[in-house]
């Protein structure tokens, strides 16, 4: 049969050999899965480790990202969805449940904190808020089902007594999650840590963060070790119709080689920076898990080993600065940016008040503004000096 030349455009005749050995894995873009046969079609099931049956459900390019996500936090199975609080939403929506009650963090994720409050407005969700720092403050009840973690908070850095609270919730039976972008999966693994070797139930991260590293894509995952809780996850992930770009899989997946060093170098720079600020009279606390100085400090040291931190510092300003006098400061940085996430490589800045973002009271933190310095891959040297000449507009 002769095929018109359009068709052969569809159905080209010839194909080029589709597997070569290269650096970077081939990028599939698909939506529809070409079956070999109805066979093909019918013996396939969601709960295969790899079923190609539509885009949306993975190709390989986004379950090889997946693995080595896995891989990265120390568990087995993954879960991408299209940005960090994405990932955080499918969580809360696969184990809530009408008349259920979730335990957060006082310095949890602010965005976490509002999807939460809408599920309790809409679903009768109750929302219990506990001090990261102190284990006595987490009281569960018949109710709870879920128990979130951050470590470290990303907003006022305290590392949370993270062996207790787990330990606490393990005796209860609770599902225990961690928001784990700070960590990454380097400075500490989520499925194993402290001399007990204990393991958190689920892993997000914020691939949009470290493993992206360019502030130039979105993503997130959900990582877990325990088979059931991936398929409830993936249920939950597949009617939700939640997908994620080949393109951004691919783009994520390139720069996975290079997310450790780009990590250690930001930290050792935070931390450069962090002893430079400690001596600035305009700030009286400056926060930084690594820093002796600060709340949850001892918790850190237990939980990351190799002394790992993220890039981030936050400063909280003498309450002699004002707002406005604040606001001055941000806005005479020049190589800071002002701007939301951080891991990528130019530096941010961003700015807070307190008593906008907590609500349990906060006796371990000086009162006044709030500064974070997400810190990039640009020279600490020139960092500081960039501070230092903005902080001149507080001296005029």
């Amino acid at each position: 049969m002769k095929i018109s030349p359009q068709t052969q455009l569809i159905h080209a005749p010839r194909l080029a050999p589709q597997y070569v050995s290269t650096i970077q894995p081939p990028l599939f873009r698909a939506s529809t899965i070409i079956f070999e046969n109805t066979n093909a079609l019918f013996n396939r099931h969601w709960t295969d480790q790899y079923d190609y049956s539509y885009g949306t459900h993975g190709t390989p390019t986004t379950f090889t990202l997946g693995d080595n996500i896995a891989r990265i936090e120390g568990g087995k199975y993954c879960l991408l969805a299209p940005s960090g609080l994405s990932a955080i939403n499918l969580v809360n929506s696969c184990f809530l449940s009408h008349g259920d009650e979730v335990w957060v963090a006082d310095n949890i994720y602010g965005p976490n904190m509002e999807h939460l409050l809408n599920l309790k407005n809409r679903y009768g969700i109750q929302v219990k808020v506990y001090n990261p720092l102190d284990v006595d403050s987490f009281t569960p009840s018949s109710k709870t089902k879920l128990l979130w973690l951050e470590a470290a908070g990303s907003v006022t850095l305290e590392f949370p007594n993270l062996i207790g609270l787990v330990k606490k919730a393990k005796a209860q039976n609770i599902l225990t999650a961690i928001d784990n972008t700070w960590g990454a999966g380097i400075a500490f693994n989520a499925f194993n840590f402290g001399a007990e070797h204990l393991s958190i139930d689920i892993s997000v991260h914020a691939l949009t963060k470290y493993p992206s590293g360019g502030g130039d894509i979105l993503m997130g995952s959900v990582v877990t070790n325990n088979l059931e809780l991936h398929h409830k996850l993936f249920r939950t992930h597949a009617i939700q119709g939640i997908s994620i770009s080949g393109d951004d899989a691919a783009q994520i997946q390139r720069s996975l080689s290079s997310m450790q060093l780009r990590y250690e170098h930001q930290s050792q720079s935070a931390l450069k920076l962090l002893n430079w600020l400690k001596k600035q009279q305009h700030f009286t606390q400056v926060l930084h898990p690594a820093d002796q100085d600060s709340a949850g400090h001892k918790y850190w040291k237990e939980v990351c080993p190799n002394a790992h931190s993220a890039g981030l510092v936050s400063v909280i300003f003498d309450e002699k600065y004002t707002l406005n006098d604040i606001r001055q400061f941000c806005d005479a940085l020049t190589l800071f940016k002002i701007g939301f996430s951080w891991g990528g490589p130019v530096s941010l800045v961003m700015l807070y008040r307190l008593k906008d973002i907590r609500t349990l009271a906060t006796a371990h933190l000086k009162t006044g503004i709030l500064v974070r310095f997400c810190i990039g891959l640009e020279h600490p040297e020139d960092l500081i000096h960039d501070i230092e000449k903005a902080l001149l507009t507080l001296d005029s």
